[in-house]
């Protein structure tokens, strides 16, 4: 969706009352006494509209996560905001394509088609269509999805990594924002290490967890934390999640509720921290798999994923 629709309308506004103003205050250093005339109240009232609709956009922005964190500078965005039916960014996204499982013995197909991956209305859009498919090394799946990553075009060590999503939902259903060690094609997993901003699995509507891997606390033992929501579902609208990632230190974020912290000090006896070294991004939604289990009747397809952006930022310099 447009991030920035109105702030143009808002400059406008707020220098036409600017104008305003300053002929009612000279009218006032010249002598006049009130009543102004019609046109000095009218600019009075333009003004004070002005300054209202200025304060409600910057509350809104900010929920929205549209201003900068205070004490971050942005080093890298996507705003998907290419034209409807357009590809990710080639220059900032890569596909990981495959039906093999992915080691969590997944039901999907991931390929590079518009089908399962396109910008759409200001939208990054990962579509999960059930459907009988054959990809080119012959194997064959009943559901297609998209995995997208910034490995070999974009990664960074430490930082806040922040993402506003609305997920899918559904018994099966696997959405992620997620992270993996640059170094994985030497090091391998879980050695390169892993940090998952967000998960979600189906059966846990109003839940989402955010996890770390490493060698000795991976699979289905790494260190995480959940949060959730007090009503609704994430799926019913967009939400900010977001790490906040030091050399000693990962805090996790939904909106502006920070719900996990990590610490050296949270691995279990005679393990390494792995994560002092750069990480690139992924966006995917998994179909099946060992800890969301297989869509049932209830399952709704197509699901899709709506991506309105994922920015990265630095501490700013002291």
């Amino acid at each position: 969706m447009p991030k920035d629709g109105g702030q143009g309308a808002l400059i406008v506004c707020a220098l036409q009352g600017h104008a305003m103003q300053s002929k009612a205050i000279h009218a006032v250093h010249v002598g006049q006494r009130w009543p102004l005339t019609t046109g000095q109240v009218g600019g009075v009232f333009a003004l004070l509209a002005c300054s209202l609709t200025l304060l409600i956009w910057l509350g809104s922005a900010q929920s929205a996560g549209q201003l900068p964190p205070s004490g971050w500078t942005l080093v890298w965005s996507d705003e998907f905001n290419g034209p409807n039916g357009s590809p990710p960014d080639p220059a900032k996204w890569a596909f990981d394509t495959g039906g093999h499982g992915w080691g969590n013995n997944e039901l999907e197909y991931y390929t590079a088609r518009p089908q399962n991956a396109q910008q759409q209305n200001g939208n990054l859009v990962i579509n999960v269509i059930r459907e009988a498919y054959t990809g080119p090394d012959g194997v064959t799946r009943n559901y297609t999805s998209a995995r997208l990553k910034t490995a070999g075009l974009f990664s960074q060590a430490y930082g806040r990594f922040e993402a506003r999503i609305k997920i899918p939902y559904g018994q099966g259903i696997w959405p992620a924002f997620w992270m993996l060690g640059a170094d994985i094609p030497t090091k391998g997993w879980p050695a390169c290490g892993e940090i998952d901003i967000m998960e979600n699995v189906g059966f846990e509507p109003s839940t989402v967890h955010g996890s770390m891997h490493g060698p000795g606390y991976s699979g289905a033992t790494p260190l995480t934390g959940r949060f959730a929501l007090p009503s609704g579902r994430f799926s019913d609208d967009f939400h900010v999640f977001a790490i906040e990632w030091e050399s000693k230190a990962v805090r996790f974020y939904v909106g502006n509720k920070l719900y996990e912290t990590r610490t050296p000090s949270d691995l279990p006896s005679g393990t390494n921290w792995v994560f002092d070294h750069p990480f690139f991004i992924l966006l995917n939604v998994a179909v099946g798999g060992n800890w969301p289990g297989s869509p049932d009747q209830s399952t709704v397809f197509p699901q899709a994923m709506l991506v309105d952006y994922v920015r990265v930022y630095a501490r700013k310099e002291r």
